[in-house]
């Protein structure tokens, strides 16, 4: 039912590849992107140009390192699955994945993918010049463009996920 396992900090991370636990977990991480969403909304409402970026940066590269870790999509738990596992993991991300499914998360990285949003991003920080209102907007554009790339990130996982699962299947 699981790929391999993995120790960490003493808990078990796993692999999921029953259809029930793949949708638990994608269910958890919504979740966790919803909650670092509201975070990086009322870090946006504070009326200091550019530190909601440095903050959206550092939330967004953890929220997705444990995306991945929920999913056992890390490099090092990719690395631990069984030989058959690791080729369709691999396969998988290459074909489906997102931009950060299996791959070590930098604050780079994640700069590039918020790059491409980049007009949202002006329009936040543009909205911060007007008091009150603009915060307000920021706080509401910070949110929609959080939620958007984390919903996606957790979506990308879902299908390398269901990918994995469907060739690990015995034949």
């Amino acid at each position: 039912m699981f790929g391999n396992k993995k120790q960490q900090d003493g808990a078990l991370t796993l692999l999921p590849t029953a259809p029930a636990d793949i949708d638990a977990v994608r269910t958890r991480c919504l979740a966790l992107v919803r909650k670092r969403a509201a975070l990086s909304a009322g870090v946006a409402a504070v009326p200091l140009p550019g530190i909601d970026v440095v903050a959206d940066l550092t939330s967004f590269a953890s929220m997705v390192e444990d995306i991945n870790r929920a999913f056992g999509l890390t490099p090092e738990q990719i690395e631990r699955l069984q030989p058959h596992m690791r080729v369709a993991a691999y396969e998988a991300v290459g074909t489906l994945g997102g931009m950060l499914v299996g791959k070590l998360v930098t604050k780079e990285l994640v700069l590039k993918m918020l790059q491409k949003m980049g007009t949202r991003l002006a329009a936040k920080s543009a909205a911060k010049v007007v008091p009150l209102a603009g915060q307000i907007a920021a706080a509401a554009i910070g949110f929609a463009l959080f939620r958007k790339m984390g919903n996606q990130h957790v979506e990308a996982c879902v299908r390398v996920a269901r990918e994995v699962a469907i060739k690990a299947e015995p034949a």
